[in-house]
């Protein structure tokens, strides 16, 4: 399996992560979060990988984010509803998302990405 760098392209953060993996010679597709939004079953698969609470795949910090006050929300929902709901918008979803063969990586940690590309 190749690894899949997932992001937005007027992502600023995307666009470092994309520096950072190329200035470390990790070999990647991309592919847009935007216009191939994850399906339920891959957010499914992806969650349990990364071993993260589903409410850290949120962007909180994007605008439909708070236009939908998903902050309080997010409280009273089941995690199936959270993940359908991540599926319905790719903005929702927090970016860059990094996926290996073992490993998912979600928001750009620099000393997380580290720990992970040793193990590519």
């Amino acid at each position: 399996m190749k690894n899949i760098l997932i992001g937005y392209s007027k992502c600023s953060t995307c666009r470092n992560a994309k520096k950072w993996l190329k200035e470390n010679n990790v070999s990647f597709e991309e592919r847009d979060i935007v216009k191939d939004v994850p399906t339920i079953e891959e957010l499914k698969k992806w969650i349990e990988t990364s071993g993260k609470e589903i409410k850290k795949w949120f962007n909180t910090s994007g605008l439909k984010y708070k236009e939908l006050n998903l902050k309080n929300k997010l409280l009273n929902m089941s995690n199936e509803e959270k993940i359908k709901l991540l599926a319905s918008d790719g903005k929702l979803i927090k970016r860059p998302i990094l996926i290996s063969e073992k490993e998912i990586c979600v928001g750009f940690k620099e000393d997380e990405w580290k720990e992970m590309i040793k193990h590519i």
